[in-house]
């Protein structure tokens, strides 16, 4: 939970950043800290991002929402955007500063979450906007390997067929 906020009103407020309800969400925040995190340890704007809302990540934004702020599972809402191909929202959150190439502390980048989830237009997107397809997270997989584990082939040729064996 966020500072003096009760708990009923972060869960008010993440479900607002949720559904997408930026002008409720805005109203209801007042001048809170846009950091906002439900007891599950999600952002505001991470939930705004997962869910594919990008005017409500764009106004968490604007009111000063830190776009490298992770969950306890490490999740960025560049991840969150990227697993689910919300081509929008990346694009919202990387022309706000948020790092292409950033990793969490599984080492694992927005690269690998899209190409493993197969959201060939975000693969598309990050690779346009500097993902490096050859960098390898903590267990020494790329994001090709990340697609093939989870049989999200349609990926693997944007990704130049990079693997941990064949950089």
């Amino acid at each position: 939970m966020s500072g003096s906020l009760e708990v009923s009103v972060c869960e008010h407020l993440a479900e607002l950043a949720r559904t997408g309800r930026t002008d409720e969400l805005l109203a209801t925040l007042g001048t809170a800290s846009a950091d906002v995190v439900d007891v599950r340890d999600d952002s505001l704007l991470l939930l705004a991002a997962y869910h594919g809302h990008a005017r409500t990540v764009g106004a968490l934004l604007s009111l000063g929402a830190d776009p490298t702020l992770r969950n306890a599972r490490g999740l960025s809402p560049l991840d969150g955007a990227a697993l689910k191909g919300a081509t929008d929202v990346i694009v919202v959150l990387l022309d706000a500063g948020a790092d292409v190439n950033d990793t969490g502390p599984d080492g694992k980048t927005p690269l690998m979450w899209a190409a493993a989830f197969g959201r060939v237009a975000a693969v598309e997107l990050l690779l346009k906007r500097g993902a490096d397809a050859a960098r390898l997270d903590r267990a020494g997989s790329t994001a090709a390997d990340h697609a093939r584990a989870m049989g999200s082939y349609d990926s693997i040729p944007l990704l130049g067929n990079m693997t941990a064996t064949n950089p």
